[in-house]
């Protein structure tokens, strides 16, 4: 795999971003504006979900819709940067809203394969991601206006995580956290820690000023939620990647980690959801939809 650093990274190229932060599920989601057109793209939407009613709703979806209707601009991009285990993506009914195109990284198969098998998705279960429109590899760009965006392989968390570069900004989903944070856990079916050190040596060859953004927050130690940082700031000062750490300690401190934590409250009902490409379950022959919860299959 390629570094950014052997990519043309135009940092003068300054997109304008405005982060929604949907607090029940710790995520932040992004409108990115292409400061020369109306161009625009969101990343990482949410779908409300009231996991003990079974009710959903677009509280947060619709927020982001407002905002992109009175700012005059057109959605040409709806990116998700990973397949989620704990929000529901709102993309498919923002696509119904404003159009625009549905992409997530090409391993979404290597998810959906193993996920399609947790749950027992039956043969009319397609596993080649065709229900996104479109599969981004490894070194890929897409535009958004007149802004050229990056797309890289950065798994770890996931086998489909991809960091997007946009000019000075990078969207790195869940390889990596605020600096007090560190990194997002690696022992869900698929991902690795010593895959997501070095996927997370990739974001940091950017150059310092890059700004990187998260897509959680859960503010440790009672501090004000942040979604926005530095490659500078995390070289510097993340918990678990800072300069100075290397690849054996931090495997060894996120394996630990990972063993004392429990599994994502909205994971089941994410999952099966997002490995479609937001698309609810098809209705039975009464109209009513169901998902299914899999007996210690994680």
């Amino acid at each position: 795999m390629t570094d950014f650093a052997d990519y043309p990274i135009d940092l003068s190229t300054k997109p304008l971003v405005r982060a929604f932060f949907d607090a029940p599920t710790n995520t932040a989601s992004y409108v990115v504006k292409d400061p020369g057109s109306s161009a625009c793209a969101v990343f990482d939407s949410v779908m409300d979900f009231d996991y003990a009613a079974g009710r959903i709703a677009h509280h947060s979806a619709d927020a982001i819709i407002a905002y992109i209707q009175t700012s005059g601009l057109n959605l040409e991009w709806l990116i998700e940067t990973h397949v989620h285990a704990d929000h529901l993506s709102g993309a498919p009914y923002i696509q119904g809203k404003l159009g625009g195109r549905i992409g997530i990284g090409e391993n979404i198969t290597v998810v959906q394969e193993t996920f399609g098998k947790i749950f027992n998705e039956g043969t009319e279960f397609q596993r080649d991601g065709s229900q996104f429109d479109r599969l981004f590899k490894d070194g890929d760009s897409y535009t958004i206006g007149t802004m050229k965006a990056l797309v890289l392989h950065t798994p770890g968390h996931t086998p489909a995580c991809m960091t997007h570069v946009i000019g000075d900004a990078a969207f790195v989903g869940d390889t990596l956290f605020m600096p007090d944070g560190g990194s997002a856990r690696a022992d869900f079916p698929g991902g690795d820690a010593r895959t997501l050190y070095r996927s997370i040596q990739r974001v940091l060859s950017l150059p310092a000023q890059t700004r990187l953004f998260m897509c959680h927050d859960y503010g440790p130690n009672g501090r004000e939620i942040r979604w926005e940082t530095t490659v500078a700031e995390q070289r510097a000062h993340n918990i678990h990647v800072r300069d100075g750490i290397g690849e054996d300690e931090f495997v060894r401190v996120r394996e630990a980690r990972d063993k004392t934590l429990a599994m994502p409250r909205l994971i089941i009902p994410s999952l099966q959801v997002n490995m479609k490409g937001g698309e609810l379950p098809a209705p039975d022959e009464t109209g009513k939809r169901f998902l299914k919860v899999p007996i210690d299959g994680l």
